[in-house]
C-alpha cells in the first residue's frame, strides 16, 4: 500500500525591515520562516538592527497591538494586546505590501516597517534566520529617537561642535554611522537559528 507523501517544506518570508524617518534608510533584508512568532521575530530584529534589547516593544498591524498582554493595559483604557508568543508572522502578514510596525523603546518610539517582499521554499541548505542585506548602522540606545540621532550624528562629526567631547564621552564608544557589517549579523544570528525546522518561541 503506497503511502502518503507529506510535504514538511515551509515557507521562507523574504522581509525588508526599514527603520522608519531616517534619511538615507536604514534597513536590513532577512530571510525567516514564515511560521516563526513574533516574539522570536523580535529577538532576531534586535540582533539583525543592532539593539540592545533593553527596552520595551510592541508590533501593531493597523488597529491589531502584539506584545507582552500586562491585564493593567484594559485597566487604563489601553488597546488590547494579543500575546506575540502565539501569533506567528504567517498569521499577520500573508501577502506582500501591508506593513508590519514593529516598536522598540516605546520613550524613544523606533519604528520599524515589515514589509514581505518574496515568500521562497525552503532551501535544504541554508540556514533561517539570515541576513543578506542592508545599510548603515543602528542607531546608539537612549540617543533621543530620530531627532536626538541626528544631533548625535552631527556632533560627533564635528569636533568643533560644542557637545562634541560630552556626546563621544557619553557613546563610549566610536560609533560609525555608515558601519553595518553582514557577517557580524549573521555570525550573532547562529544562537537564533533552530535545530529543527522552525523557528518557534
Amino acid at each position: 500500500m503506497a503511502t502518503k507523501r507529506i510535504n514538511t517544506a515551509e515557507d521562507i518570508y523574504q522581509i525588508k525591515v526599514t527603520l522608519l524617518g531616517t534619511k538615507p534608510l536604514i534597513w536590513r533584508r532577512l530571510l525567516v520562516p514564515a511560521s516563526m512568532t513574533l516574539a522570536k521575530l523580535h529577538d532576531v530584529l534586535q540582533i539583525a538592527m543592532g539593539w540592545q534589547n533593553g527596552h520595551m516593544h510592541e508590533f501593531r498591524l493597523g488597529q491589531r497591538y502584539f506584545g507582552k498582554p500586562d491585564p493593567e493595559y484594559r485597566s487604563m483604557g489601553m488597546d488590547p494586546v494579543e500575546n506575540e508568543r502565539t501569533v506567528r508572522l504567517s498569521d499577520v502578514l500573508r501577502k506582500t505590501g501591508p506593513k508590519l510596525i514593529y516598536t522598540y523603546d516605546l520613550g524613544d518610539s523606533w519604528e520599524h516597517a515589515i514589509v514581505l517582499e518574496k515568500q521562497l521554499p525552503v532551501d535544504p541548505t541554508a540556514k533561517y534566520p539570515v541576513c543578506t542585506d542592508g545599510q548603515l548602522a543602528c542607531p546608539p540606545e537612549d540617543c533621543g529617537g530620530i531627532p536626538g540621532f541626528y544631533d548625535l550624528v552631527e556632533a560627533i562629526a564635528d569636533p568643533k561642535h560644542e557637545q562634541h567631547k560630552e556626546l563621544r564621552n557619553w557613546l563610549g564608544y566610536d560609533f560609525d554611522p555608515i558601519d553595518f557589517s553582514i557577517d557580524s549579523v549573521n555570525q550573532m544570528l547562529l544562537p537564533a537559528r533552530p535545530r529543527g525546522k522552525t523557528a518557534k518561541k
